[in-house]
């Protein structure tokens, strides 16, 4: 059962699944970059506005699991409207911003998304859109992200199975 808490923003309440904070491990290979596994840390959180807040931090692991060095980070805002739309604004380190726009599945804690906008620093790496899927499956996080580039169309490069660890903190802890 997922704790919905007293001062969530009720617009929120189909988004409860994902507050908290998140471990585990995944996968990430694309053609042109390193394959590797790696570490995530993501924490949802609210302060009792209409959006979740999102942060999520990457690194690479080594054999033994041990950190390498980072990986990605990301931040941003996550909404969702009455007829079970969900929109995210989405910014990395590597000079990405995204508009991610897609649905919560009926009957199930299951969000789909897809890029509607991306916008790219002149030293960011190629890069035009993507899709995403979350899943809540018996308590862990689960998602797997696609993405394309001029020259590679869309396919999986990422994609982890997490495992709350603590309540989400603070919105201005993070």
């Amino acid at each position: 059962m997922i704790e919905i808490p007293s001062d969530l923003e009720p617009k929120l309440v189909p988004l409860a699944f994902l507050l908290g904070t998140w471990e585990g491990a995944g996968v990430h290979e694309f053609p042109g970059s390193e394959k590797c596994n790696f570490g995530q840390e993501l924490h949802f959180t609210h302060d009792g506005r209409d959006t979740l807040q999102y942060s999520s931090r990457t690194w690479v692991l080594d054999e033994a699991g041990a950190r390498v060095r980072p990986l990605e980070t990301e931040s941003g805002f996550w909404r969702v409207d009455a007829e079970r739309n969900v929109e995210a604004v989405l910014v990395r380190d590597d000079g990405v911003a995204e508009i991610w726009y897609g649905e919560l599945a009926d009957g199930k804690p299951q969000i789909d998304l897809v890029t509607d906008t991306v916008a790219r620093t002149a030293n960011s790496a190629p890069y035009t859109g993507g899709k995403r899927l979350y899943g809540y499956v018996a308590g862990d996080l689960m998602w797997v992200g696609e993405k394309q580039t001029p020259d590679v169309e869309l396919r999986p490069y990422m994609s982890a199975q997490l495992k709350r660890v603590g309540a989400a903190p603070e919105p201005d802890t993070l």
